[in-house]
Formats: C-alpha cells, structure tokens, sequence
C-alpha cells in the first residue's frame, strides 16, 4: 500500500511526519510524496498565518480528489485551531497535536474496515501536560533532527502557537540521548536541536545547557550539534561557557529579533528589549567572534512607523547579522494584534523589499570575510551541476568540485571566492 505525505510548516512539523512514515514503513506501507493513486494520504498541517490556513485546506482538497476512495488523514495546527476542520467532508481522521502518534493505529482501522465513521480527537491542548514521545532514526538529508520540546507560552500578540501547541513540554534526558546515539550510528554527523520553543527544555533534571553538555560528553560520534531557534534571553552564562569550549556546538546561532524599535517590540509583548538584545548578542561575540548570527523580522507589524523600520535596520547592520528572514506582518485571527492599527500593505510590500536587499548585503558581507580562509565542511550532496555542497560550521554553503568519495564527510575547505551569495571552496587534502 502507498501513503502519501504533505507536510506543511515548521521542522517540529517535519520531524513529527518523519516519526509516523518510520512507523507506517514498518507496518508494510511505501510512503512517497502525495502523488495519485495513494492508499492513505496524511496531511501535517500548519496555522501560523491566515495563507498557512488556506493551504492547508487547498492540500486537503487536492488529496481528496486526488483519490476519494483513500483514507484522508489531517493533523496538525490547523486541524487543532480551526473549528472548520472538522466540516470538511472526505476527511475520516482528525488528529490535531499532542496526539499524533495515534494516527497510524486509526488509519490501519480504516483500512481494516474496523472504523467507517470519521474520528475526530482534538486534544484540550492548553491543559495538555505530557510530552508525545515520538522518535526518529533516518533522514533524507546529511543534517538530522531531534525534537527535544513542544509548545510555547510565551503568547506573543502576532502569534498562535501557544493556542495550537500548547505549554511548554520536553523530551526526558535520556530518551534525546539514546535517541542521537542511534542517529549517529546511522551515520548523521550533524544534528540540530528542534522545538517549539527551544531555549525553554527542562525535563526536571537538565536545562538546555545541561542537555547540551550531556550530548557533548556522551555522544561521541557527533560532529557538529546545531540549535534550530533560541530566544535572546535564553542564553545564559552557562550556555556562553560550551560556545567558549566546545567545537562541537555550531558557530551559528539563529536569534530572532523580530523588531530592532522598541515600541514595536513593546507593541509584539516581546520579552526583552533592543539594548538587551544588543548587548547579549556582542556576549556571544565575545567567545565566538566569527560567529554567524541570523533571525527572524516582522516587518509592518501593526503601528510600526518608518522610524521604527529604520531603528530594526540600523540594529541589523549595527550586529552585522548575516540573515535576516523576512516576514511581512500577516494577520491572524485570534490573536491581539488583529486589533492594532494596521499599516497599509504596500507600505509593508516596501518595507519587506527593502529588509530583503539588506539582508543580501549583509548575508555577502559576511560570507566574504572568509575569503582565504579554511573552514570545516560537512559535505551534503550532489548537484545538478555535476558539483557538491555542503555547510560549514557558520552556516555557509559551500559549492566545491565533484569528489563522490567524500559525500557525508567532514572535509576542510578553503573559501576562493564569493559572489551573489554563492560561495566557491577547494578541499584541501
């Protein structure tokens, strides 16, 4: 039997899919892109915006026509979110997070024919306390990931997720331990730490420091540990004492900023504010000084003035960031921003276009200090050119010549060139 998979969203999202195909494999299923002629077709949804809602509903659509007669799986955040989800009719399973793991169960009592009517069970995910512990072992890329946290509280007023994912919940210690060992013993020399809310794991034993000094002594075939997302204040001297002695844990660090005004960081009830953010992150720079450091920007946040634009590109370039992910402000429903005056959407256009060009310059401005230099390479995979690539440290991605032996190995490479973001390498032998 064929299952097809759509995941829309974040990598929790991704790495939740990947859980439930390992586990749809072993009970005899072929699980392939959503394409014709599927037995089963699930739908990992996402409800961060109003445009992520409209897909998830088009990729449901789309599945159910694709084949009416399959079983139609939707989970997710929108399935959790959004009342409608339970009326769209071809749907027979709606599972929204928490719970995810239940779907394999109740999609094999449709096929069996031990189920007929629609299943429906969205958790009380406010109220929800236990951490789902879902578990994966393989992965179509170099770069694995593990999901060490679920849920937010931190109720931003742009944001949902804290009413999609719930509180904060976390993976036992030892469970990401055993968990990265076998990861690496498939062969993954790179993991990244993935959450929800990251920077918030405590199992009642470890922090995220003490998780991250515990992978560093245990598991020693890991050659690089990388962080999804963590939040500025979140980093704690602890934290700074394994960037400071540990090669290991990557020279990146993915900080999002979302607004450089503090009235507009006011106006998100964002927890820190602009002189926080900045002197943390010149900390950080203190032990790794060529360390890269990307976020996330909202740009046309409701009441945002150009003054305030101003003020998030000049922090921009004042902590010589070396990406900026740029999102223009979408309305959500439900959440408190929708109440705030908007600001008028070419004026957001703009804005958006003119953070983009800056990124681009800060991304090459960064890549090309290290001209000349020879960085750690992790390579990844063969190109459509006939080339290679794969990642440094610092989350550079490099373009080298063609050398098959070396894929999936840590090579070192000296930088030759940059131009339009794309950064040329040798390896060195």
């Amino acid at each position: 039997m064929k299952c097809g998979f759509i995941t829309l969203g974040c990598k929790v999202n991704i790495y939740e899919s990947n859980a439930l195909k390992e586990e749809l494999e072993k009970r005899g299923f072929t699980v392939i892109d959503a394409e014709d002629d599927c037995d089963v077709y699930v739908i990992n949804t996402c409800s961060v915006t109003n445009m992520a809602d409209a897909k998830s509903r088009k990729m449901i659509r789309k599945c159910i026509k694709m084949n009416p007669n399959a079983v139609i799986c939707v989970m997710g955040c929108y399935a959790q979110t959004n009342p409608e989800a339970k009326t769209i009719d071809g749907v027979d399973i709606l599972i929204g997070n928490g719970n995810k793991k239940e779907a394999v169960d109740r999609i094999m009592e449709f096929l069996n024919g031990e189920r007929k009517e629609k299943y429906i069970n969205i958790l009380d995910i406010l109220n929800t306390q236990e951490y789902e512990p879902l578990g994966v072992t393989t992965y179509d890329h170099t770069r694995a990931f593990v999901k060490i946290e679920d849920g937010c509280q931190n109720f931003c007023t742009y944001c949902i997720i804290p009413f999609a994912r719930g509180p904060v919940r976390c993976k036992d210690s030892d469970s990401v331990i055993n968990e990265l060992k076998n990861i690496t013993a498939n062969g993954y020399s790179e993991v990244v730490l993935a959450g929800i809310h990251t920077g918030r794991y405590n199992d009642g034993k470890l922090n995220l420091s003490g998780l991250i000094k515990r992978i560093l002594n245990e598991v020693k075939d890991l050659k690089r540990l990388r962080l999804s997302s963590i939040e500025i204040n979140e980093i704690d001297d602890e934290f700074l004492e394994l960037m400071k002695n540990s090669k290991v844990l990557a020279n990146h660090l993915h900080l999002p900023l979302q607004a450089g005004s503090d009235n507009t960081l006011k106006n998100m009830h964002r927890k820190y504010n602009v002189e926080f953010f900045k002197n943390k992150v010149k900390k950080i720079k203190e032990v790794r000084p060529d360390i890269s450091i990307t976020t996330d920007i909202i740009v046309g946040f409701p009441l945002e003035t150009e003054e305030d634009f101003i003020e998030t590109c000049n922090v921009a370039k004042e902590l010589e960031m070396s990406k900026l992910h740029v999102f223009p402000y979408s309305k959500r429903a439900g959440t408190l921003a929708v109440k705030l005056e908007q600001v008028n959407d070419s004026v957001k256009k703009d804005r958006a276009s003119r953070l983009i060009a800056l990124s681009n310059e800060l991304e090459e401005a960064y890549a090309k200090k290290f001209i000349g230099q020879v960085l750690d390479v992790i390579v990844e995979q063969k190109t459509a050119e006939n080339r290679m690539i794969g990642h440094t440290s610092n989350f550079l991605q490099v373009t080298m010549p063609l050398d098959e032996s070396l894929i999936k190995k840590q090579v070192n490479v000296k930088i030759i060139s940059v131009e339009n973001n794309k950064i040329l390498g040798i390896v060195e032998k």
